[in-house]
């Protein structure tokens, strides 16, 4: 459904008015087109370009504009978004907490904030973006993120390597189920002008998903390598995805967190205002008792699996992996990042 004239000749004198403003994008304006399109407004404009905390599917990687997402916590997101007069929402709700904290802020945008929508749910979306870009006379050819990767890392082995060595060796087209939590942070930037590929993230607050949207994406594209990126913690929700990639001879390439704790939890603990942990606490946040053996249960289930406690050794499984088609496994030792 194409987006009515009046509301493209609203949000055009908003975007001129020189006022603050952000694109938040979601949906179908985080493909290729859609991108694009709300690259050349910002360029021509100068209003911002956030998306989603977790967008169920984003496109990334060299030639592509460069794109941040909101924070996940709170503060940090009210942050972001404090200096916006205007926020316009493409295909996507109104930014909000994902829980609720005491003293912190559930609605992110700050006060006076003027909301408008461009389009969603059955409106053309790209259309819609196409459409205002053009009202603009944006330039046709926004800046994009150039080809560069990071240097393959050495030494101990930590969650910014584990990032590091992806964004060296990942393959052209690849497919990412991304369910690192606490491990990825540095996983943006360490592949953001990596070959072109896709991204997918839970589209909620709950976890347990990594595993299986990397079956669901190796199912419906065979060529293309899938690798699924998952925290310990929240791959025993659904471990039977392991047994699944086996028995499909499915690409995917899954490396496991293994810091021994559940450190999300046990940060969401800490935000809550709950007071200093107990032993008891600390007993529930733990991965021991006994320690999690994901080399020996992806063999259990006919994968080919290896564990790596130095840079140096994740980087060697990691090539090997992803130069030969099938499931593979490796459990990649390294410290939590929450205390």
């Amino acid at each position: 459904m194409a987006v009515p004239d009046a509301v493209l000749a609203n949000l055009a004198g908003v975007l001129r008015s020189g006022e603050p403003t952000v694109l938040f994008l979601g949906g179908r304006a985080l493909r290729e087109r859609g991108l694009m399109a709300a690259a050349r407004i910002s360029a021509a404009t100068g209003a911002a370009l956030l998306c989603q905390t977790f967008p169920a599917r984003l496109e990334r990687g060299a030639g592509l504009p460069a794109l941040h997402r909101l924070p996940y916590f709170a503060e940090q997101a009210a942050a972001k978004l404090a200096p916006y007069r205007h926020a316009v929402l493409v295909d996507a709700p109104e930014p909000v907490a994902f829980f609720a904290y005491p003293g912190k802020p559930s609605e992110l945008l700050p006060s006076g904030c003027q909301v408008h929508r461009l389009a969603a749910g059955a409106d053309d979306v790209i259309g819609a973006l196409v459409a205002l870009a053009d009202r603009l006379g944006a330039p046709h050819e926004p800046p994009v993120v150039a080809a560069h990767r990071p240097a393959l890392p050495t030494g101990p082995l930590t969650a910014e390597a584990v990032a590091l060595a992806v964004g060296a060796l990942l393959p052209d087209n690849a497919i990412i189920s991304d369910e690192a939590h606490t491990s990825g942070a540095a996983l943006a930037a360490a592949t953001a002008g990596a070959p072109r590929h896709d991204w997918l993230m839970l589209t909620g607050g709950s976890i347990g998903d990594g595993l299986p949207v990397a079956v669901g994406a190796a199912v419906a594209c065979p060529g293309r390598k899938v690798i699924c990126l998952q925290a310990d913690g929240s791959a025993m929700y659904t471990p039977q995805s392991l047994w699944t990639i086996v028995r499909e001879r499915l690409d995917v390439t899954t490396i496991i967190f293994n810091n021994g704790a559940y450190a999300v939890l046990r940060f969401e603990f800490q935000r809550v205002g709950a007071g200093a942990r107990g032993p008891k606490a600390d007993d529930m946040f733990s991965l021991s008792r006994p320690d999690l053996d994901f080399v020996a249960l992806a063999h259990s289930m006919g994968m080919s699996a290896s564990r790596a406690t130095t840079a140096d050794d994740f980087v060697t499984q990691l090539r090997r992996a992803l130069a030969e088609p099938g499931p593979h496994l490796i459990e990649a030792v390294v410290p939590p990042m929450i205390p």
